[in-house]
C-alpha cells in the first residue's frame, strides 16, 4: 500500500457524507513531596498545515476509508477550512485515533491532591472511571471509548532538589504500581506525563524508554512546568517549542520503527499562546498521533474560549479537553462540563482526562 495523506481524500469524504481568555495553571503551583510521600504511597484563521514525516509503506495497514469518514465526523462541521487537519499521515496498523475516544483519569500516586488517580484507591477510582467511560458511550454511541490513566512520571518541585532541576522522577516501582492498577480493567492504556522543571525534555524521556517500548504506554509532556526562563517551576507558566515536540515525535516514531509497536499516542498540554511556540513546525508521522490537549480549569465558558482560540485555531492533527473535579467549581455556576455539553465543540475532542 502506498502512503497517502489525508487531503486529497478528505473532500470525497465531505461529498458523501453530505449526500448520504487565557485560563489559571491548573495546579496553581507545583506540588511538593514530602520526605514522607516519597518513602510511602498514599492509597487564529490561519490554516496550519504540519510537515509530515512518511514511513514505509511495508507498516500501513489502516482503513483509510474509515479513517476519513471519522476524521471528517470529528470536524463536527467545522466550516473553517482548518478541520479535518490538511497533510496529515494516515497511521500505521493498530491506531486508537480516531476510531476511539481515549478517557483517562490523571494524577500521581504520591499525592490525593493532583488528580483522581491517587486521590481515591484504585477499585474505586476504577469505578468512577467506569461511570465515566458509560457517560461517553452513551453521548456518542458511534465512537468506542477507551479507558486510560496518565501518570506524572516527573513531578515539577518547589524546591531544587539535589541537581537544582526543580524536578522528581517518580521511582520505577510506582510506574509499576500504575501498570499494575491499569491490569484491572482489560486492553487499559497508560500514559506517562512529563514536567522538566529547569531539566530537559532530551534529558527526561530516555529515562522512559524501557516503558515506552511497551504497546499499551503513551507519553505526555507538560508545558505550563518547563521554565526555559530559569525560574522557578509554579511562578509563571512555561513553555515548550516546536523543536522540543518534535524531539519527542522523532523518539517516538523511531522507538516504535525499531521494535514493531503499534502507533504511539502524543499528549502536549496546552491553556495559553506562548505555552507552546512555533506549532505550525510541528511534526506529524505515521508512527504518533499527536493530540493538543486543553489543559485549563475554570467556568465552563472560560473553558471553551481557551479551546477555540488556542486549540481550534492551531490546529496540528487531534484534540483534548481536560476537567477538574474540584477546581471547575471553584467559580460560578460551579458547573463541570459534561460529555453532551463537549460534543458541540468543534473539532471533537478525542482524549477526556479528568483531574
Amino acid at each position: 500500500m502506498y502512503i497517502k495523506t489525508f487531503q486529497k481524500t478528505a473532500l470525497i469524504v465531505v461529498i458523501a457524507v453530505s449526500i448520504s481568555g487565557f485560563l489559571t495553571n491548573c495546579t496553581n503551583s507545583p506540588k511538593k513531596l514530602s520526605r514522607k510521600e516519597l518513602n510511602k504511597v498514599s492509597d487564529s484563521s490561519l490554516i496550519i498545515k504540519p510537515e509530515v514525516v512518511s514511513a514505509p509503506s511495508i507498516y500501513l495497514a489502516t482503513d483509510t476509508i474509515k479513517y476519513n469518514q471519522k476524521m471528517v465526523s470529528l470536524a463536527n462541521g467545522d466550516t473553517t477550512g482548518r478541520w479535518p487537519v490538511k497533510n496529515q499521515p494516515y497511521p500505521i496498523a493498530g491506531a486508537i485515533l480516531p476510531f476511539k475516544r481515549i478517557v483517562a483519569f490523571y494524577g500521581n500516586l504520591f499525592s490525593k491532591k493532583m488528580g483522581i488517580l491517587g486521590k481515591l484507591p484504585p477499585k474505586e477510582m476504577m469505578a468512577l472511571l467506569d461511570v465515566e467511560v458509560k457517560k461517553w458511550e452513551k453521548v456518542d454511541p458511534n465512537t468506542a471509548v477507551q479507558p486510560a490513566l496518565h501518570y506524572i512520571a516527573v513531578v515539577a518541585q518547589g524546591d531544587p532538589m539535589k541537581d537544582g532541576k526543580y524536578r522528581y522522577r517518580m521511582p520505577d516501582k510506582q510506574i509499576d504500581s500504575v501498570l499494575a492498577i491499569a491490569k484491572m480493567r482489560e486492553n487499559m492504556i497508560i500514559f506517562l506525563d512529563i514536567q522538566v522543571a529547569l531539566s530537559q525534555i532530551s534529558d527526561e524521556v530516555p529515562k522512559l524508554e524501557k516503558y515506552l517500548k511497551m504497546p499499551n504506554v503513551h507519553l505526555g509532556i507538560d508545558p505550563e512546568f518547563s521554565m526555559k526562563s530559569g525560574k522557578k517551576p509554579g511562578t509563571i507558566v512555561g513553555t515548550f517549542d516546536a523543536a522540543d515536540i518534535n524531539y519527542c515525535s522523532d523518539y517516538l516514531a523511531k522507538l516504535v520503527r525499531e521494535n514493531h509497536l503499534p502507533p504511539k499516542i502524543f499528549i502536549v498540554h496546552r491553556f495559553t499562546q506562548n505555552m507552546v511556540t512555533n506549532s505550525r513546525s510541528i511534526k506529524l508521522h505515521p508512527e504518533v498521533q499527536f493530540v493538543m490537549n486543553m489543559d485549563g480549569w475554570g467556568e465552563p465558558e472560560l473553558k471553551k474560549g481557551t479551546y477555540r482560540y488556542f486549540i481550534n485555531q492551531e490546529p496540528v492533527q487531534f484534540t483534548g479537553f481536560k476537567l477538574f473535579y474540584i477546581n471547575d467549581l471553584r467559580k460560578q455556576p460551579m458547573h463541570m462540563l459534561t460529555p453532551d455539553e463537549l460534543m458541540k465543540l468543534k473539532p471533537l475532542p478525542s482524549y477526556i482526562q479528568y483531574q
